[in-house]
C-alpha cells in the first residue's frame, strides 16, 4: 500500500519536476539543475543578522506561542508537488504556525526575488534559493541574514550536507540551509551490457575504468552503433569532472586540470565511443532522447533524470524495450578519489532580513532543510539534501526505480563538490567558462588554446 501511494505521489510530482527546470536548458548557468525553506515560535522585534537568538527560543518549536504566519517565496507551486507537501506537514506538526506560500514563478525568479526584497515595504520572511549567483546577489543587498547564530545554538550538524554549505559560505558565514539537493549520477541501459557480455559498471569506478569500459561497449557498425557513453552539451558534463579531488573548483582561475577529461571526451569522439558535440548542437539531441533511444550504453547526469525515466517509462513516452532496463551508479572518480565523490546543484532556504520572526522563520528552515523536511521531500520522489536511510528507503521503495543495490548505493555521496560554489563574480566566470568549452568541443581551438583562453578571461575577471 506504502507502494501504491508513492507511486501516486510520483506520478504528479515527477511530471511537476520536470516542467519545474530539471531537464531544461534555457534555465542552466553552467549545465546543471535548479535548485531549494522552515517555522516554531515568534519575536515581537526582528533581530539583527549577528545577534545570538533569544534564550526561550533556540530551536524548541514551542507550540504554546502566539499564532505567526511566515511569508515564503517559491516558484511554480502548481506543477512542483513537494511546496505543498512541506507546508501541510510542517504545519501539522507547528500548531499555530500558518506557511503563505507566494508564487514569483520560475523565469527570472532569483531577479524577481532580489527587487522583491530591496524595497522597505517587503514582508518575506523566508525565501527559496534558486542558485549560487543569485544568492551573492541577495547576501550582497544584505538582504537575507547569516545564519551561524542559530546554527551553533541550535547545535545543527553540517557535516549531513556533506560539505555543500562549506562551499556557499561568504567571509566564514552562510546565509542558506540546503533542503534540496540534486547530484550527479552514471546512468547505464543492462540490455546493452548483457548484449555484449560485459559486466555492469560499479560503485567504485576510476575514470581509467570507466573509459575502457566505454570502449567495450561501442559498436560502431554502420545502422547497429552502440555508444559506449554520452555527454550532453552543458560544459558542466566534460570540464567538472575535473573537480571531483576536492582541490580544484571553476573559481581557481588556472583551469589545466580540465585537459586529461577534455583529452579523454575528444579522443571518445574521435573513435566513435560517444556522440560528437558539434553533431548533438546542429540536431539538437537532448540528452534523454539519446538515453532513451535505446543505442547508449551509460550517461553521465543528475539525479532529477530519475525522475524522468521512472515517469516516462510508466506512462509510455519512452519504449521499455529500449531503455526499459536501466540502472545507476555512482560518479567515476580520479585515481585516489573516494567514490561516491560526486557534482551537485542544491535550492536553499534562507531567513529575510526583513522580516518580524526570526526565530520562527528560522525554526521553519531548520525543519524544512533536516530529516523530517527530508523525509517530506523524498515521498514525492524528489532528492533531499539530506541523505538518510530512511529517506533512501522511501525513494529506492518506488514504483520503477532500478532494484538492485548497486543503484540503491549510488545515492550515497560521499563528497558533495557544487558545479558553482560561492563567489561575488561567479556569474562573469560562468559565461567565460561556457564559452571556451564549446570553442574546445566543436574544435574552434584546441585544448591547450582553450584553457589558455579560460585563464586569460577568468584572470582579469579575478583581478576587478
Amino acid at each position: 500500500m506504502k507502494k501504491k501511494f508513492l507511486s501516486v505521489l510520483l506520478a504528479t510530482a515527477m511530471l511537476g519536476t520536470l516542467l519545474a527546470g530539471c531537464g531544461d536548458d534555457s534555465n542552466k548557468t553552467n549545465g546543471g539543475n535548479d535548485n531549494s525553506t522552515t517555522p516554531a515560535t515568534t519575536e515581537s522585534t526582528p533581530k539583527p543578522a549577528d545577534t545570538e537568538p533569544s534564550a526561550d527560543n533556540n530551536g524548541g518549536g514551542d507550540t504554546s506561542a502566539e499564532p505567526v504566519t511566515l511569508k515564503w517565496a517559491i516558484w511554480d507551486q502548481e506543477t512542483t508537488a513537494y511546496w505543498q507537501d512541506i507546508k501541510e506537514a510542517y504545519e501539522a506538526s507547528h500548531e499555530g504556525v500558518t506557511i503563505e506560500m507566494v508564487d514569483l514563478g520560475s523565469t527570472d525568479y532569483m531577479t524577481v526575488l532580489a527587487t522583491e526584497l530591496s524595497g522597505d515595504g517587503t514582508d518575506f520572511d523566508v525565501v527559496t534559493i534558486k542558485d549560487v549567483p543569485g544568492y551573492a546577489t541577495l547576501v550582497q543587498k544584505n538582504a537575507i541574514i547569516a545564519l551561524d547564530d542559530y546554527i551553533k545554538a541550535d547545535g545543527v550538524d553540517l557535516s549531513k550536507y556533506a560539505g555543500a554549505t562549506d562551499q556557499v559560505l561568504v567571509d566564514g558565514k552562510l546565509y542558506e540551509l540546503p533542503f534540496r539537493n540534486d547530484f550527479w549520477v552514471l546512468f547505464y541501459n543492462k540490455d546493452l551490457f548483457d548484449a555484449a557480455n560485459v559486466p555492469y559498471p560499479t560503485n567504485d569506478m576510476t575514470f581509467e575504468e570507466y573509459d575502457a569500459l566505454a570502449r567495450q561497449l561501442t559498436d560502431t557498425t554502420f545502422g547497429s552503433q552502440t555508444y559506449g557513453a554520452h555527454y550532453h552539451t552543458w560544459r558542466s558534463a566534460v570540464q567538472l569532472f575535473g573537480v571531483l579531488d576536492g582541490e580544484h573548483t571553476i573559481l581557481d582561475g588556472e583551469y589545466s586540470f580540465f585537459k586529461p577529461y577534455y583529452e579523454m571526451v575528444l579522443g571518445q569522439e574521435a573513435d566513435g565511443v560517444c556522440r560528437k558535440y558539434a553533431d548533438l548542437k546542429t540536431e539538437g539531441l537532448h540528452y534523454s532522447a539519446a538515453f532513451s533511444g535505446g543505442d547508449v550504453a551509460m550517461l553521465n547526469m543528475g539525479s532529477w533524470f530519475i525522475a524522468t525515466m521512472i515517469t516516462n517509462l510508466q506512462t509510455g513516452e519512452y519504449d521499455s524495450s529500449l531503455c526499459g532496463n536501466w540502472g545507476i551508479v555512482k560518479y567515476p572518480h580520479a585515481e585516489g578519489v573516494e567514490a561516491g565523490s560526486t557534482l551537485g546543484t542544491i535550492t536553499g532556504l534562507a531567513v529575510t532580513s526583513a522580516t518580524d520572526t526570526p526565530d520562527a522563520a528560522w525554526e521553519f528552515v531548520k525543519w524544512v532543510s533536516g530529516e523530517e523536511g527530508a523525509a517530506v521531500m523524498a515521498s514525492s520522489g524528489n532528492f533531499p539534501a539530506i541523505m538518510t536511510d530512511e529517506v533512501k528507503d522511501l525513494i529506492t521503495g518506488l514504483d520503477g526505480f532500478p532494484t538492485d543495490d548497486a543503484s540503491r548505493e549510488a545515492l550515497s555521496v560521499s563528497n558533495l563538490y557544487l558545479e558553482v560554489p560561492y563567489a561575488p563574480n561567479v556569474s562573469e566566470i560562468n559565461s567565460v567558462l561556457d564559452s571556451y568549452h564549446g570553442s574546445i568541443m566543436a574544435g574552434e581551438m584546441s585544448i591547450d588554446e582553450g584553457i589558455e583562453a579560460m585563464n586569460t578571461e577568468v584572470g582579469k575577471i579575478l583581478a576587478q
